[in-house]
């Protein structure tokens, strides 16, 4: 059976943290919605994931800083960003007047793919 859903549906009125959840997964691939409302990374945190992350903001907007270059990459709806695996991040800021919501797909290192 196929699910269905919406990306925009079911948000809380109420935000204290910001809301994750598992759309879909397979193998090594996970799909998830993520919800936010002026939230960060904490001071000093630094996210080191062994997985591939692609991010696409839907609504709202955000600010990404990499490790190794210092840049804070601005994201408003309608970009994504893909950050490879072990490279080392955080979120800076997220828009605090209204909701940023984010499409992320997890993934297995994948090898160089040629067209």
């Amino acid at each position: 059976m196929a699910d269905r859903g919406s990306m925009y549906e079911g948000i809380p009125a109420e935000l204290p943290e910001e809301l994750i959840e598992t759309l879909c997964a397979a193998g090594s691939v996970r799909i998830e919605r993520i919800v936010s409302r002026g939230h960060a990374s904490p001071p000093g945190f630094r996210y080191d994931q062994k997985e591939n992350e692609f991010v696409l903001v839907l609504t709202g907007s955000a600010g990404i800083t990499l490790a190794d270059t210092g840049e804070t990459i601005v994201l408003a709806a309608g970009d994504y960003l893909n950050i490879p695996a072990g490279v080392r991040h955080r979120v800076e800021w997220t828009d605090p007047d209204g909701d940023t919501v984010w499409l992320a797909v997890f993934y297995g290192i994948v090898s160089s793919i040629k067209v």
